[in-house]
């Protein structure tokens, strides 16, 4: 999907729901913005698309989970707005160096009472960048808690082939294609385009995905334009590998329900 030229910016979401069924919103990483914003997202949108959004990192890296419950409680409030539209809420956590959390068991003894605490009528996953923290135990929390555990596809995180336990910790899973930022910025800034091959790793994924589609998990996945050069380009090549490999049809756009006019 590439945005026609010309196209003004107040419609590109419109354009982007024609033609995908999900967004990730990053902008709610960085800060509040209006309710009015999201009434006009759910207006623009039709039924069925869904937007998942980050959790403020005012909560995941200033505060990091410590006496945050207002924050969280207002974002919560806040997304709402979007009804049935409103899909995973995904808490970005950054790299913890030692000296914030000497080992993984002090991040999850902040991390589990947090957990107790957040409303069970919503879909919550967590990214985690410490490599080594990564293991069986850990899964089993998120699973205890109904929590998807973020999959990553990063030079220096590993792939779900890679790690010695079950990704799977909810009913749905969460998969960002996110690259090597600095090897991609090397060659492009622009992000019109594919400037790095990865159909390797496509394919690898399209398996994956399929396999645990038949295990009955529902399957949210976004790509960073520095996976490939262009975010919308990744997610048209994994669809089409998807159809060369003969798999079944993936779910299609919905359209928007035409406004009657006096004509009808």
């Amino acid at each position: 999907m590439r945005y026609p030229k010309g196209l003004v910016q107040a419609k590109e979401l419109a354009y982007a729901s024609a033609h995908l069924t999900s967004i990730e919103i990053n902008s709610t990483f960085y800060g509040s913005q209006k309710p009015e914003t999201f009434r006009e997202w759910a207006r623009e949108t039709p039924d069925g698309f869904v937007f998942s959004v980050k959790v403020p990192q005012t909560i995941t890296h200033d505060k990091i989970l410590v006496d945050c419950d207002a924050e969280i409680a207002e974002f919560l409030e806040t997304m709402d707005i979007l009804g049935p539209k409103l899909g995973p809420i995904v808490f970005q956590f950054p790299f913890f160096s030692r000296s914030i959390f000497p080992d993984r068991h002090a991040f999850t003894d902040r991390l589990i009472p947090f957990l107790k605490k957040l409303p069970a009528n919503h879909k919550f996953g967590i990214e985690i960048r410490n490599r080594d923290w990564l293991n069986a135990e850990f899964a089993d929390l998120l699973r205890d808690h109904q929590i998807a555990f973020v999959l990553q596809d990063r030079s220096w995180m590993l792939n779900p082939l890679e790690l010695q336990f079950d990704p799977i910790t909810a009913g749905w899973t969460y998969i960002r294609w996110l690259g090597d930022r600095k090897q991609i910025e090397a060659q492009t800034m622009t992000w019109d385009k594919v400037v790095v091959d990865r159909t390797t790793e496509l394919s690898s994924w399209v398996d994956f995905c399929y396999q645990i589609m038949k295990r009955g998990v529902l399957v949210y996945a976004y790509a960073n334009n520095h996976f490939q050069g262009h975010g919308p380009a990744t997610i048209e090549q994994f669809q089409n590998l998807w159809h060369e490999k003969g798999l079944p049809e993936i779910e299609k756009p919905h359209r928007m329900k035409r406004e009657p006019s006096l004509f009808d």
